[in-house]
């Protein structure tokens, strides 16, 4: 699912390309994308695009006469601008054609989870608002004190988008290695040093983050969002050696996704449970990787 970095530049890119530009048709391909029925798509036929705001991991376009666009684009959705009207383009979800040029929202995969939302107004917004704190708007007290009112393990305060706002489970992986504490360690658990570290990997993992993909898609639009960069520690890199200790990095599998740590330099050498592997060897399962590496040796 693009997070912050990759929301942030996609509506620095659209913003150069639509913004005060007069939006001519709605092609909506599919209609399960459209979760609304009124305002109309109809209505916003013929207005010009005023300003784009990111709400959490959600990209909003306003229109004249404060109508609102609000695109959702979950874990495999995907935008793609084309600066002349083609007439063979991509098969697409909902293609937006603009005086200028045309935009388009793709979804790989047969799962249709993407999703959009007219409304109109700043009251019609507020259901799209999480509520997540923006940590780079932010400072270390209200940071700990919006950490501390739930006990969760780190992954998922992190992933709660009414708890911090644009993270996911890429750069939640990132962000940890780089504070060098374990995804299931618990708030509650913490304390005012590893708040502090913490708050700092968030800030410097997206902000770092933000600048290389606005590097690499040099102007263009961005057409390579994913969650799996080469540069990232470890995030998609089970197996590969840990960037900082040289320790295969390890992984814990859920359904869709997965968590990837270092066990040297986030959980004291301690291997986490894997749902399914762990409950699979029982006895047999190494509690370390001083154990995990043993028992690979011939």
């Amino acid at each position: 699912m693009p997070e912050f970095p990759d929301i942030t530049v996609y509506i620095e890119a659209l913003e150069s390309r639509v913004v005060g530009h007069r939006l001519e048709r709605i092609e909506l391909k599919n209609p399960f994308l459209l979760r609304t029925a009124e305002p109309p798509l109809s209505e916003f036929e013929g207005r010009n695009v005023k300003a784009l705001r990111r709400l959490g991991k959600r990209i909003a376009f306003q229109f004249d006469g404060d109508l609102w666009l609000v695109l959702h684009l979950m874990i495999a959705g995907r935008l793609h601008w084309y600066a002349e009207h083609k007439g063979r383009i991509r098969p697409p979800l909902a293609i937006f054609r603009f005086d200028n040029g045309t935009l388009t929202l793709t979804e790989a995969g047969i799962k249709r989870r993407a999703s959009m939302y007219a409304v109109k107004g700043e009251a019609g917004l507020e259901e799209h608002k999480r509520g997540g704190l923006e940590v780079l708007q932010s400072d270390i007290e209200r940071f700990s004190e919006r950490m501390r009112e739930r006990n969760h393990t780190l992954k998922r305060s992190l992933t709660d988008p009414t708890i911090l706002s644009g993270i996911g489970n890429a750069y939640s992986d990132e962000i940890l290695h780089r504070a060098r504490l374990s995804p299931l360690l618990q708030t509650k658990h913490l304390n005012d040093e590893q708040f502090q570290n913490l708050f700092d990997a968030i800030r410097t993992t997206l902000t770092e983050w933000t600048e290389r993909l606005r590097v690499e898609s040099a102007e263009q639009f961005p057409e390579g969002v994913t969650a799996f960069r080469e540069g990232m520690a470890v995030h998609g890199r089970f197996g590969k050696p840990c960037p900082i200790c040289g320790t295969a990095i390890q992984r814990i599998r859920y359904v869709e996704n997965e968590t990837n740590y270092c066990p040297r330099c986030q959980t004291g050498g301690k291997l986490l449970a894997d749902r399914a592997m762990s409950r699979l060897l029982k006895d047999d399962w190494p509690k370390t990787i001083d154990m995990l590496e043993a028992a690979k040796r011939p």
